[in-house]
């Protein structure tokens, strides 16, 4: 019991003093910003927080120091409207920007004639359309601007990018300023039904396993999880959750990095990884700068979700952390991950014994599921298991 007390205080005091020192109000480098996001049917959102905290965050960073790439593929709702009125906004500020209102909707998608990478084989002899791949090629669309400019002479330091959260400007300088701006990648942490955390499929502890938990302190691995209860920056071997920054320098070298999903071949064997865990693996900064989880950030995907994670007193209360220690000792004492990992491991092995060729670096972002697009979102193919 005194070794939980004496956790107890020690969390509390770095809880108060991150809180405390947490205000930011402009970045601490000058740094030039590009900053991507991608939409769909998030039109309530957009509304209600994400488009007046882009104006603020674009105002408090500058025009001459940003370009702000929008790609919305397809929506079913008036996310186009709302677009349309923060381009206008944009305009106004004379902010450099591309937004993109695609007309494509995801019944287009998954009725096309099925050519190319990106289809998963039915047991019928039909082929469906992979969300993954889906994803990446959208998020890809996002930074075609950033090339463009390139040509132009005009380059970036780092490149935010900005899922459909609740956010304000300080957050993302303090994403920006992750260990002191040096990583391959820094991102938030995310919230829609607090305490737990949102996005499972990207984040990974140092060692490449899932969280064991979905609340505090989260990670089995004891270098992610002693940094997480120092709410220091975490080492990560993936994380998007939200909000993430990465050096612009990988996407625009001699091969440059792009989202992807895992080979249709692969996938065939009921597998399934992240595009936003497999661009970490692709990443070569990853391993020279370290990717972080930044707990000093948390967004929301609602305005109530936000709120509960950034209260004015301290985001953890005292029982929060006793039971986040107890159940976390708990779970990884009774809960191995090896067994998940192991179904995995076999079924990827079995695929690169077919060819030399058959590579995959993300293996650690692969989990035990196949997802495909449909008319409303996606859903999870069973065929296969």
């Amino acid at each position: 019991m005194s070794e939980n007390s004496n956790q107890l205080h020690l969390i509390q005091h770095q809880t108060n003093t991150s809180e405390a020192n947490k205000p930011h109000h402009v970045p601490k480098s000058k740094e030039r910003i590009y900053i991507a996001s991608v939409n769909w049917n998030n039109e309530a959102i957009l509304r209600s927080h994400w488009s007046r905290a882009l104006l603020d965050l674009s105002s408090k960073l500058g025009p001459e120091n940003i370009f702000i790439s929008i790609y919305e593929s397809g929506s079913y709702d008036n996310t186009k409207g709302a677009l349309r009125e923060l381009d206008w906004e944009l305009e106004r500020l004379r902010i450099p920007r591309n937004v993109t209102l695609s007309p494509v909707t995801h019944e287009d998608e998954i009725t096309a004639p099925a050519r190319g990478e990106g289809w998963v084989k039915t047991v019928g002899g039909g082929k469906q359309l992979r969300r993954v791949p889906y994803l990446a090629r959208v998020r890809n669309l996002g930074l075609l601007p950033l090339y463009d400019l390139a040509r132009q002479g005009i380059t970036f330091d780092k490149i935010l990018f900005l899922n459909d959260v609740v956010f304000t400007p300080s957050d993302v300088f303090e994403l920006l300023d992750t260990n002191n701006g040096e990583y391959g990648a820094a991102c938030s942490l995310d919230f829609s039904k607090p305490p737990t955390y949102y996005d499972t499929f990207a984040l990974r502890d140092i060692k490449g396993h899932e969280a064991v938990m979905q609340t505090w302190p989260f990670f089995r691995t004891a270098e992610s999880r002693h940094a997480m209860k120092n709410l220091s920056p975490v080492p990560v071997a993936s994380c998007w959750n939200g909000m993430v920054a990465m050096p612009a320098s990988p996407f625009l070298a001699k091969s440059p990095l792009r989202f992807r999903g895992i080979p249709d071949s692969l996938a065939d064997y009921h597998l399934e990884g992240s595009e936003c865990c497999l661009i970490h693996a692709d990443n070569p900064l990853s391993k020279e700068k370290g990717v972080y989880l930044n707990p000093r950030v948390r967004v929301g995907y609602n305005g109530p979700g936000y709120t509960a994670v950034n209260p004015i007193t301290n985001w953890l209360t005292a029982k929060s952390i006793l039971q986040g220690l107890w159940i976390n000792r708990l779970r990884r004492w009774s809960i191995t991950s090896w067994i998940k990992e192991e179904v995995v491991r076999r079924r990827v092995d079995s695929w690169k014994a077919l060819s030399h060729k058959n590579e995959e670096p993300g293996q650690f972002c692969i989990i035990n599921e196949m997802q495909v697009l449909r008319r409303y979102g996606w859903a999870h193919h069973m065929e296969f298991q």
